[in-house]
């Protein structure tokens, strides 16, 4: 025995469904934050660990070549860093929170390079999307250059965001899929030694 089901009634079904998709949509708006920290392995982790973060997608900015790869990036010949893009709800985290956590997690007083990795490609930022970012970094910068719990001077920069480029596939979501390589990596470079160094440990 076949179903059937009035043209108008399937119209009405199918315009109702794609109202309530919509509307849910609309309601969950999402921002973006980009960060640069040194490695972006070290810096995906971090973030992906914080309810609110929908994704986090490490990348290449600030440069002029079009789609660079990895390798011409770490040359340094390329003007971009390595970056790394948050993608969050506002409604949940707060983007002066993830500042927070972006300063938690690097090395303020180097101006080229971050912990083992040097050169203008692993420089240390923030990429505002807007004024009201570019306000919020500036005063997190200001605020903690007034209460730093170590010596010397804030190396990073704040800049507007650029074109973003994610990087290739075999460095997203890095931590996850090799976790000794990661861990290896994190700990030869001497990242967390330094981040207690000047933060205390967490």
């Amino acid at each position: 025995m076949s179903l059937r089901i009035p043209f108008f009634m399937l119209v009405s079904y199918l315009l109702t469904s794609f109202n309530v998709t919509a509307t849910e949509q609309a309601d969950q708006k999402l921002a973006t934050a980009t960060f640069s920290g040194g490695c972006f392995w070290c810096m995906e982790q971090p973030f992906d660990l914080l309810p609110g973060v929908i994704k986090t997608i490490p990348g290449y900015t600030g440069g002029n070549t079009k789609n660079p790869t990895y390798k011409e990036v770490s040359s340094g010949t390329t003007g971009h860093v390595e970056a790394m893009q948050i993608i969050y709800s506002p409604s949940m985290i707060s983007y002066e929170k993830l500042l927070e956590v972006f300063w938690r997690n690097i090395d303020p007083t180097e101006g080229n390079g971050q912990f083992c990795d040097k050169g203008n490609q692993y420089r240390a930022g923030i990429f505002y999307h807007n004024e009201e970012q570019k306000r919020l970094a500036e005063q997190s910068k200001a605020l903690l250059e007034k209460n730093k719990p170590f010596t010397g001077s804030i190396m990073t920069f704040i800049i507007a965001a650029t074109d973003f480029y994610p990087a290739e596939d075999k460095h997203q979501n890095f931590s996850r899929k090799n976790p000794l390589t990661y861990k290896f990596y994190r700990f030869t470079c001497g990242r967390d030694k330094r981040l207690n160094e000047l933060w205390g440990k967490s």
